[in-house]
C-alpha cells in the first residue's frame, strides 16, 4: 500500500512558475514508476508527465513539453513537477500516481495503482 500526498499548488500569474511535490509513504517508493495527471473543471483527467523508478527515463504530454520537468528523489520518497511558463490553460487539480506495471503506456490511467488527492493550480491571465 502506498499513500501519496501532493503539495505546492497555488495561484500564479501567466508566465510564472510553481513546483509541485508528491510525498509517498512506505519503504518501496523506488519500486514504483510515477506520474502526474491533471483535471480541469468539467473535463477529463489527462496525463502530464511520468518518470521511471530510477529517474533515468521521463515522458511528457506535448502540451507541457519544454515547460514542465518531472524529477524524483528516492531517498526522500518524493516526486516533483517543476512547472515554468505557466498558462491559464494549465489551471487544474494536479494529481500524482504510482504504478508497478512497468514504464510503458504511461499515459493511460488504468496502469496506475495508487493516486493522491491532488493539489490545485490556478494560473491567472
Amino acid at each position: 500500500q502506498v499513500q501519496l500526498v501532493e503539495s505546492g499548488g497555488g495561484l500564479v500569474q501567466t508566465g510564472g512558475s510553481l513546483r509541485l511535490s508528491c510525498a509517498a509513504s512506505g519503504r518501496t517508493f523506488s519500486s514504483y514508476d510515477m506520474g502526474w495527471f491533471r483535471q480541469a473543471p468539467g473535463k477529463e483527467r489527462k496525463f502530464v508527465a511520468a518518470i521511471n523508478r530510477s529517474g533515468g527515463s521521463t515522458y511528457y504530454a506535448d502540451s507541457v513539453k519544454g515547460r514542465f520537468t518531472i524529477s524524483r528523489d528516492n531517498a526522500k520518497n518524493t516526486v516533483y513537477l517543476q512547472m515554468n511558463s505557466l498558462k491559464p490553460e494549465d489551471t487544474a487539480v494536479y494529481i500524482c500516481a504510482a504504478r508497478r506495471s512497468g514504464f510503458y503506456q504511461v499515459t493511460t490511467q488504468t496502469g496506475y495503482n495508487y493516486w493522491g488527492q491532488g493539489t490545485q493550480v490556478t494560473v491567472s491571465s
